[in-house]
């Protein structure tokens, strides 16, 4: 889920929705404990002992095609630690980190969350920047730090917008918009400074001066 500065999307990727509820960070002591970092307004609710998860790691990870489920979860010195079935030390903690956490989920079963939004929800929608439309959402990607918003321009390009609040911070879907404040350079090429290129008069100068024949 999102937190304050990054918003998230839910990619639907079985017959029910999926959620995503947390990343494993970091491996913690020596006993199997991970750090998470939260995507989850409830993570108590969502990692109470025997919670089953789905693993978004990659295929050659020993954990893939694999569940994880909860053994523990506590607080250390405010941040979040779990403890999972079969992660009992140090090296086994270590194969998960970077792993995503999903959940599955009835749509209509799922709480109304703000700045959390199913993959469906968001791709369709017109990209509008100062009040013009730049584009359109055509697929989401989901990456371990951050969700990308891929919007397709006039003329075929495709731009890779990360989906966090200082560059998108509205999310319009009953408009069927998503307001983007973008760096400079994002949906198009940035000018050339002056200076980067050679003066066209100077260059026809130069080359003026060395056609004339020497005096003498």
């Amino acid at each position: 889920m999102a937190g304050s500065e990054n918003s998230q999307a839910r990619p639907p990727r079985s017959a029910k929705t999926q959620l995503r509820v947390g990343r494993l960070v970091k491996a913690h002591g020596l006993k199997g404990a991970l750090k998470l970092e939260l995507y989850t307004d409830d993570p108590e609710g969502r990692f109470t002992p025997g919670a089953s998860f789905t693993l978004q790691v990659p295929e050659s990870s020993p954990w893939h095609g694999k569940p994880l489920t909860v053994r523990e979860f506590r607080w250390m010195n405010s941040h979040p630690v779990a403890f999972f079935e079969g992660v009992e030390d140090r090296s086994s903690a270590e194969e998960l980190v970077r792993a995503i956490l999903w959940i599955d989920q009835d749509a209509e079963d799922a709480p109304a969350e703000d700045d959390a939004w199913y993959d469906h929800q968001l791709v369709g929608l017109d990209v509008v920047r100062e009040g013009e439309v730049v584009g359109r959402v055509i697929r989401v990607d989901h990456l371990p730090a951050q969700d990308l918003l891929i919007v397709r321009l006039p003329g075929e390009r495709e731009v890779l917008v990360p989906f966090v609040k200082a560059i998108v911070p509205e999310v319009d879907v009953p408009g069927g918009r998503v307001i983007v404040t973008p760096p400079a350079g994002l949906f198009e090429d940035l000018p050339a400074e002056e200076g980067d290129e050679p003066d066209a008069a100077e260059g026809a100068a130069s080359e003026s001066d060395e056609d004339d024949p020497a005096e003498g």
